[in-house]
């Protein structure tokens, strides 16, 4: 994800719009990430339709879910 310092919201916002068109550009303030800026049509296909998004606690979670989860953090620990 690109990212700008608050201080360029001014001096580069056409970057800054222009970045965001293709993907969502992370704000920074003092060298953190403190706000997100995106295109429209991104946040409303983030917010909008099927909600895709689930939470389980880990002990709760369905089977495929958990195996899934397993391989994740195998392949993560691993550098795949």
């Amino acid at each position: 994800m690109k990212s700008f310092p608050a201080a360029d919201l001014t001096r580069k916002t056409g970057d800054l719009f222009e970045a965001a068109t293709v993907a969502p550009v992370a704000i920074t303030k003092h060298r953190k990430p403190r706000f997100v800026i995106m295109s429209m049509e991104t946040f409303e296909a983030m917010t909008q339709g099927h909600k895709t998004q689930r939470s389980f606690e880990v002990a709760n979670m369905p089977d495929d879910l958990g195996a899934l989860l397993d391989r994740g953090i195998e392949d993560y620990l691993n550098d795949r």
